[in-house]
């Protein structure tokens, strides 16, 4: 995964509630068990007005510039909703969203997100308003999110921001689980070997 540290982008306002993994990355396109190549179904059903994805939705916000190469995403409550499916971050950041900043999120889909390198920044419903009026007052409008001190900042405001204390170091070291396991390789080989001298019968 790629660290996360701090972010300034053009931020792509979704103003939708309750927008479930279904709406994300559609069932018809979970195929696959690769990370790569869902960005392109990314919001499929919004973003085109065709079943085979050729023709797109002139009324969707991602099919217009800037907000085609928009790093954050902005929406409403209850993000990630729906079945726990791993394809919904795997989509959104292979169409490029490092971060998205919303009033809640579904606990699975959370989880999902910070194992996948995509932080999900939770604010409270009146900053999230504060944040639609900013963007909406000036197209392409950028924010940053800044993991290190967990701050979202405009020009005019700082918001602050909580996250897990492993979440965060995950994040700012680009390592999931794994990942965060096999730094201690050599400890975990070292345990290993003197268990094996002292339970041989455990080896």
């Amino acid at each position: 995964m790629k660290p996360f540290t701090k972010l300034t982008s053009v931020v792509a306002p979704l103003d939708r509630a309750n927008v479930d993994t279904d709406a994300i990355i559609p069932k018809q396109f979970l195929r696959k068990i690769e990370r790569t190549g869902f960005g392109k179904h990314l919001f499929h059903e919004w973003r085109y007005s065709d079943y085979e994805g050729t023709v797109p939705n002139p009324a969707f916000i991602l099919n217009h510039e800037p907000y085609s190469h928009a790093e954050i995403l902005l929406a409403r409550d209850n993000f990630g909703c729906g079945s726990s499916r791993e394809h919904a971050p795997w989509a959104l950041t292979d169409f490029g969203f490092r971060a998205i900043i919303a009033p809640s999120f579904a606990d699975i889909f959370y989880n999902n997100s910070v194992k996948n390198g995509l932080l999900p920044v939770r604010l409270k419903s009146p900053q999230i308003e504060e944040l639609f009026k900013y963007t909406a007052a000036k197209a392409g409008a950028e924010l940053t999110v800044d993991l290190v001190d967990q701050v979202v900042i405009t020009p005019r405001k700082r918001y602050s921001f909580d996250i897990a204390p492993f979440s965060k170091e995950c994040l700012l070291k680009g390592l999931d689980q794994i990942g965060w396991t096999l730094q201690y390789a050599e400890e975990i080989d070292g345990y290993e070997a003197t268990l094996a001298t002292k339970t041989p019968w455990l080896a």
